[in-house]
Order: C-alpha cells, then structure tokens, then sequence
C-alpha cells in the first residue's frame, strides 16, 4: 500500500522518496539528506547499509528535529 501523505505529522504533500519504511515528500526529503549529512560522512555511507527497520528508527530520529511551523502547506501539493 503507497502512502497518501508524507510521514511528517501534518503534512498534507505527496510523497517523494523513502525515510525508512514509509516516505515522505521532496521537500522534507532534503531536508532529511541535509540532516544526514550534517551528522558526517559516516552517516551517508552507514545508512545505506541499514535495514529497513534501522532506517526508520533515523527516519524517527529526524522528525523529532522538525518543527511545526517548517511543514510545508497543503499549497504546495499538486492535485
């Protein structure tokens, strides 16, 4: 099953690409890799080895990060 939404609470935007199990949309996807990557090289190349399940426990990680007000609005969603 796709998912409707992206995985970050309150965000009303389509998915893009894959944070762990579930997705989420371009916008927090960059956000994502801008985390992953201010967190060190060893991050980058230890995530692409990671299960499924590993990368949802960083994918948990991350959004605990996001703030409220950094969710993109229902706007910028294509129909």
């Amino acid at each position: 099953m796709q998912d409707i939404n992206c995985r970050v609470p309150n965000c009303q935007s389509k998915p893009y690409a894959p944070a762990g199990t579930e997705s989420v949309c371009k916008d927090h996807f960059l956000h994502f890799l801008a985390w992953r990557r201010r967190r060190g090289p060893q991050m980058f190349h230890k995530y692409a080895g990671m299960t499924m399940e590993e990368r949802d426990v960083v994918a948990a990680e991350w959004i605990k990060t996001i703030r409220i007000d950094e969710v993109p609005a229902a706007s910028h969603s294509n129909p």
